[in-house]
C-alpha cells in the first residue's frame, strides 16, 4: 500500500513530467458527486438506452445516475467486485464480476434488478487478489469477450479454489540458458492471463488468446477488431495496447498451459527466443512514466465530432497518473500499429482512472476511478468538451521515408517547416522476466526535411533512417498555428513494428 507521501510524490512527479496536454479552454474536468452512503470506489460504468449512467461499485452495488437531475438510485446489489458493465436492452445489463459473467435485468420496470442469471463461470479462481477481470465486450453475433489477469507471484493459492490448480513450478530448479526459468505473476487456475470468448446462445467458454499479465481493459472497434491493454511488469517492458486475435500469444509465458498451441508446456522450460518469435507484438507501446504507468480501459470515440476533432480514435484511461491518453491506429502490412499522444494530464483530473464511458450526446467522457489496490483516489469525473478545437497533432502516419503529421488547425508555415523543431529518438523495450524494462538503445533520429502541405494541415517529415521494432518518440517544439497558437502536444510515440 502506498503512503500518502508516496502518492503526493507520484502526483508531483506526474505533473512535472507532463509532456504536453490539451488545454482547459477546450476540455474541462468536472467532479460528479456519487450516491450518498456508498463507498465511492467506482469499478465500472456504462450508459444505457434510457440515457442514464449505470455504475458498479467494488462492494457489489449498481446504481443509476440521471445526468439531468444528478440523482442516484440503487439498481442492484450482491455482486463480487463488478469490474465491467455493459448495457443491453431495456433494463438489461451484463456484468463481469470476479467469479462470473452475469445477466442482470429489471423485468418489472420498477427501476431495480430482480433477475440475476449466470451466463458463464467457466474460468478458475485461486483466491489470489490479482485475479481481476475486464470486459465484457460483444461481437456482431452476440458473443461476449472478457480478459483475465494473472495471480500475483507473491501469494500461493488459497483453498477452496475453483478449477483444477496447476502444479507447474514458478521457478526452474536449475536455471538453463535461453529458457524462461522464472514466471513472477503466474496462472494457477484455468485461463488466467487469457482472453475468453463466451458463446451467445449457450454460454460455452473457449480460449480466444493468451499471453497477458493484467489486461485491465478491453474494447471492440466498430469493424469488430478487439483491442486490450496490459500493464508493465515481468515480461511486459512497458504498458501496451494489443490487437487481440484468435490463438494469438501476446508475450507473457504464464498462460502457456491454456494456449491451444502450447498445451502441456511447462512455462519455466519454454524457450525465450521461440516465444519472442511467436508472440504478437503490441500495436501500441505507451512509454513508461512519460505517458503510461498502468493502462486501463480503452474506448473508441464514436461521437462523430461531438467530443472534438478525434472521432474514430481511442482514448485510454491511465491508473497511476492523472492522465488520459489518445491513440491513432493505422494498418501497415495488414497489422495495426500507430501513435499514442497525451490528452489530459492533470487539469483537475485525479489519479486511478480505470473505466470510461461517453455520454449519449457525446459531449462528455465519464471517468470511473478506483483505488484498488495500491491506495489512490476514487470517485467519478467527466471531461466535457467546451466547443473550442485545440491546436493539436491529430494523426501521425508512417510513410516510406518518415512520418506525416496531420494537425487540427492550419499551421504557421515558417515554424512548421523548420526541421529542427521536430526532435526524435527511437528505442525499444526488452522482452525479459525482469519487472519492466528501461528504454534500450536510445538513439537520436535526424529529421532531414519538413514539408508543409498546400492546405497547411499536414507536415511530411523525412528522417535519415527508419528502424523497425522501435518506438519513435517525437518531441515537437516552437510550432505555431497560422493564428499564432502554441501546439498543445509535447509528445507523440509511434510504435513502428513494420515498414511500408
Amino acid at each position: 500500500m502506498r503512503t500518502p507521501a508516496a502518492l503526493l510524490f507520484a502526483c508531483v512527479f506526474a505533473c512535472a513530467a507532463a509532456p504536453g496536454q490539451v488545454l482547459p479552454s477546450s476540455y474541462k474536468v468536472e467532479t460528479v458527486r456519487g450516491p450518498r452512503g456508498i463507498h465511492p470506489e467506482f469499478c465500472s460504468i456504462d450508459f444505457a438506452p434510457d440515457g442514464k449512467l449505470y455504475a458498479a461499485f467494488r462492494r457489489g452495488y449498481v446504481y443509476s445516475f440521471d445526468p439531468r437531475s444528478e440523482r442516484w438510485s440503487k439498481f442492484a446489489e450482491g455482486l463480487h467486485t463488478p469490474l465491467g458493465i455493459l448495457a443491453g436492452g431495456k433494463g438489461e445489463f451484463f456484468v463481469a464480476q470476479v467469479p462470473e459473467l452475469t445477466r442482470v435485468v429489471d423485468t418489472d420496470d420498477d427501476g431495480a434488478a430482480d433477475l440475476f442469471e449466470t451466463i458463464s463461470d467457466g474460468w478458475g479462481l485461486s483466491g489470489n487478489y490479482h485475479e481481476y477481470i475486464a470486459g465484457p465486450v460483444r461481437d456482431r453475433d452476440g458473443n461476449f469477450y472478457v480478459s483475465l489477469g494473472l495471480a500475483s507471484g507473491n501469494a500461493d493459492p488459497r483453498e477452496p479454489a475453483r478449477g483444477e490448480l496447476s502444479r507447474k513450478p514458478r521457478r526452474a530448479a536449475e536455471p538453463l540458458p535461453g529458457k524462461v526459468n522464472r514466471i513472477g505473476h503466474y496462472s494457477p487456475a484455468p485461463y488466467r492471463g487469457c482472453a475468453l470468448r463466451i458463446a451467445a446462445d449457450s454460454g460455452a467458454l473457449s480460449v480466444f488468446s493468451c499471453g497477458f499479465r493484467q489486461p485491465n481493459g478491453i474494447v471492440m472497434s466498430p469493424a469488430g477488431d478487439i483491442f486490450a491493454v496490459d500493464n508493465q511488469g515481468g515480461w511486459v517492458g512497458t504498458s501496451p495496447l494489443h490487437h487481440v486475435t484468435l490463438n494469438a500469444f501476446h508475450g507473457h509465458p504464464a498462460s502457456l498451459p491454456w494456449h491451444p498451441d502450447f498445451l502441456g508446456v511447462n512455462p519455466v522450460e519454454a524457450d525465450v527466443a521461440e516465444l519472442d518469435a511467436r508472440r504478437k507484438k503490441p500495436a501500441i507501446l505507451f512509454p513508461q512514466n512519460d505517458m503510461g504507468g498502468s493502462s486501463a480501459q480503452p474506448l473508441f470515440d464514436l461521437t462523430d465530432g461531438a467530443f472534438g476533432p478525434y472521432a474514430g480514435q481511442l482514448f485510454v484511461a491511465e491508473w497511476t497518473y492523472p492522465r488520459i491518453y489518445r491513440v491513432f491506429l493505422e494498418k501497415v502490412q495488414g497489422e495495426w500499429q500507430g501513435a499514442a499522444f497525451p490528452f489530459i494530464d492533470g487539469n483537475g483530473l485525479r489519479m486511478a482512472n480505470n473505466r470510461l464511458a461517453f455520454s449519449p450526446d457525446g459531449k462528455a467522457l465519464y471517468v470511473a476511478q478506483t483505488s484498488r489496490i495500491w491506495g489512490s483516489t476514487e470517485g467519478l469525473q467527466r471531461v466535457v468538451y467546451q466547443g473550442r478545437v485545440p491546436f493539436d497533432i491529430l494523426a501521425m502516419k508512417l510513410t516510406k521515408t518518415g512520418f506525416a503529421l496531420t494537425f487540427t488547425k492550419p499551421l504557421d508555415r515558417a515554424t512548421a517547416g523548420e526541421a529542427s523543431n521536430y526532435s526524435f529518438t527511437h528505442y525499444y523495450y526488452r522482452y525479459h522476466a525482469t519487472y519492466g524494462s528501461p528504454k534500450t538503445e536510445v538513439t537520436p533520429a535526424t529529421v532531414r526535411r519538413a514539408v508543409v502541405s498546400p492546405d497547411g494541415l499536414e507536415v511530411s517529415l523525412t528522417l535519415d533512417k527508419l528502424v523497425p521494432g522501435r518506438v519513435y518518440d517525437l518531441r515537437p517544439s516552437n510550432i505555431l498555428s497560422a493564428a499564432g497558437e502554441p501546439l498543445t502536444t509535447g509528445m507523440a510515440a509511434y510504435t513502428l513494428n513494420r515498414l511500408r
